[in-house]
């Protein structure tokens, strides 16, 4: 378990599934069109600490916001101490709010399963272990659930990682974001060792293996 402030120990890297893939991420062969006008849609993730996962989002093109937060379990508006005592069932979550003009469902689930976090682990992501970083896409929608369902299907059976994903899919029973001193948090301390080590790879990953969606993030507004 990581101690408070996402400052563990420094194990190994985790450096995306970039090491671990067969093969090339393939597009989601079950995907929503892109829509005729802008819009604003939500996405739920956790994979791990949110640090990481919300910098990457906030690097990716079409992403309006990303915000870390809790999701998953039953107590309401939990803090971080809590949630990191692993009863509360919560998990470390970000919520991403997307145009969907400008990237799909489809594509977003491509960074959260290659870039974002390893899909393989079971409750744990690098060196922080528990259930608070299992990996869950909570969804909102049956066509969420459908799009989401369809893509791991594709890459368990296309083998490109190096075991079966563990990810859950689960309906989205509420988002509660964490303290505001969470978030932002690669952006605010980026040479902080646990971000060195953990999460800034993961920025640097979408930005090498996906020019095409990587943006440079704007400076918080607070």
């Amino acid at each position: 378990m990581k101690t408070t402030l996402c400052v563990g120990a420094l194990m190994v890297a985790t450096l995306g599934c970039a090491a671990r893939a067969a093969s090339p991420f393939p597009d989601a062969a079950v995907d929503e069109p892109l829509a005729s006008t802008s819009g604003r849609e939500t996405l739920v993730v956790a994979g791990g600490c949110f640090w990481g996962v919300q910098a990457v989002f906030q690097h990716t093109k079409g992403v309006l916001s990303a915000t870390s937060g809790y999701a998953g379990g039953t107590v309401k508006n939990p803090s971080y101490e809590l949630v990191s005592s692993g009863t509360t069932g919560h998990a470390e979550s970000v919520q991403v709010a997307y145009d969907p003009s400008q990237i799909s469902l489809g594509r977003l689930l491509k960074v959260f399963f290659s870039v974002a976090h390893d899909p393989t682990e079971l409750n744990r992501q690098g060196p922080d272990t528990g259930t608070q970083y299992r990996s869950m896409v909570l969804v909102s929608s049956e066509a969420q659930q459908k799009v989401v369902r369809a893509y791991i299907e594709q890459l368990d059976a296309a083998k490109i990682l190096r075991s079966r994903i563990v990810t859950q899919v689960v309906p989205l029973g509420g988002f509660y974001p964490a303290e505001g001193y969470h978030q932002d948090y690669v952006y605010r301390h980026p040479f902080e060792p646990y971000i060195m080590i953990n999460d800034r790879p993961k920025v640097e990953d979408l930005r090498k293996r996906y020019p095409e969606i990587y943006v440079e993030k704007r400076a918080p507004t607070s």
